[in-house]
């Protein structure tokens, strides 16, 4: 399905002034570590071709993991930034981002034909006007190894209630039955985030934005959906040291087949095609999403789910015009939507119907049937719809409450106060 050179060539050729010019050196800052797997492979794929149809540009890639990023790219907002540069469309992100007038503005109209969902841009905009595109539909999503549930004669839960005693049993086996990235603090936001779904349904943003907005953290709604993760952890769903533990380390547990199940978003659908992963593992690994809890709002097609990270140009960039083509060329439907897709990574923000084989892995076509039958979709999880203090204090108190080594109305006062 991959184009062949001369057809890419002649694309980059009416996007670029393909082989013509001066020598442009562009420098790309990435938030994808990884460059032979998932998302990391797909840009580096791009990267590769637009280099190879317009030999005057030199593609530089400086790429680090998602915290290291976000300290660095603080440093360049204020030293200077490279030419193309990864971003997040969450307030905690964008709002000082775009304030601090870094990013370059792009043409909306440009993008009439990309195919982007209705809605996707919305939170890259600022007063109207585009600064960034994102990249993908994001789901937090329960992983989950079919063989090791069929084998023990373990069922997909349909209840918060039947997850708890499925993972009383799963333990009772001695084996971890979650695998949970407590240390980075960002995905137990997200937890909390599903929680406050199930809690609320589909009134849960407006709760914990006003929270947000008010600093007042008080809503039983809130207090219920932080009491859930406590009772989760105390239960023994994640593995022990998860508080401390990175998304690295916490992956390996499940791929290695030490978990029964990995709490994460969609973005690591890649698994199911990795063969660095073993191919028992690989072949069964399935997902589900968060289940509804007794007397709840939210029903089971109400997820947790948002556009998530992006890309943009430095408003002051050098070479600001080729930055411009490389990110549009990057964006072209056949390009970061379609190579994403027959790499097995998550979904889109762009319309990917046309890339659908039917020779997909398993896990690919079950996300996108949960994304189709969702009725509603949460948005920005909680963690990063305020500003950038709220952030770091919600991702850095999380662990406390949910080790019970802070109450929860401790919890709730702290990053109420962060919020002020």
């Amino acid at each position: 399905n991959v184009k062949t050179e001369d057809t890419q060539k002649a694309d980059a050729g009416n996007d670029s002034d393909a082989g013509a010019g001066e020598e442009i050196t562009l420098k790309v800052f990435s938030n994808l570590p990884d460059r032979k797997t998932g998302q990391g492979l797909v840009e580096q794929m791009i990267i590769d071709e637009y280099q190879e149809a317009n030999p005057n540009v030199k593609i530089e890639v400086e790429a680090l993991d998602e915290e290291a990023y976000k300290t660095k790219f603080k440093a360049y907002a204020m030293d200077g930034m490279p030419d193309v540069v990864s971003i997040w469309g969450q307030p905690s992100f964008v709002d000082e981002v775009l304030e601090a007038g870094v990013l370059a503005e792009l043409n909306e109209a440009d993008y009439a034909d990309y195919g982007f969902i209705s809605g996707s841009l919305e939170g890259f905009k600022k007063d109207g006007k585009l600064y960034g595109l994102p990249r993908n539909t994001d789901i937090m999503l329960y992983y989950y190894n079919q063989k090791m549930f069929d084998d023990n004669g373990w069922k997909v839960p349909t209840t918060y209630e039947e997850l708890m005693s499925l993972c009383a049993d799963i333990k009772n086996a001695g084996i971890t039955p979650i695998a949970m990235d407590g240390g980075d603090g960002w995905p137990m936001a997200c937890f909390l985030t599903d929680m406050m779904v199930r809690v609320a349904g589909t009134d849960a943003a407006n709760v914990y934005k006003t929270a947000i907005a008010t600093g007042d953290f008080s809503a039983p709604e809130i207090k219920q959906a932080t009491q859930l993760l406590v009772d989760s952890a105390a239960a023994g769903m994640f593995q022990t040291g998860y508080d401390s533990q990175d998304g690295g380390t916490t992956k390996n547990l499940f791929t290695n087949g030490q978990a029964a199940m990995y709490y994460m978003g969609s973005w690591e659908t890649s698994m199911a095609v990795n063969e660095d992963i073993d191919a028992e593992i690989r072949d069964n690994i399935r997902a589900f999403t968060m289940p509804p809890i007794a007397d709840g709002k939210g029903g089971a097609n109400d997820i947790a789910a948002w556009n998530g990270g992006g890309y943009a140009v430095s408003a002051n960039s050098a070479v600001k015009e080729e930055a411009i083509k490389f990110l549009n060329y990057m964006y072209q439907p056949d390009k970061l939507s379609k190579y994403g897709w027959e790499n097995g990574v998550g979904l889109s923000a762009q319309d990917q119907s046309a890339y659908m084989t039917g020779d997909e892995s398993d896990l690919q076509k079950q996300v996108v049937d949960i994304l189709k039958s969702a009725t509603s979709v949460s948005g920005t999880p909680i963690n990063d719809c305020g500003p950038s203090a709220f952030k770091t204090s919600i991702e850095s108190e999380i662990q406390g409450v949910s080790n019970g080594s802070t109450s929860v109305d401790d919890f709730l006062s702290r990053i109420g106060e962060a919020c002020k």
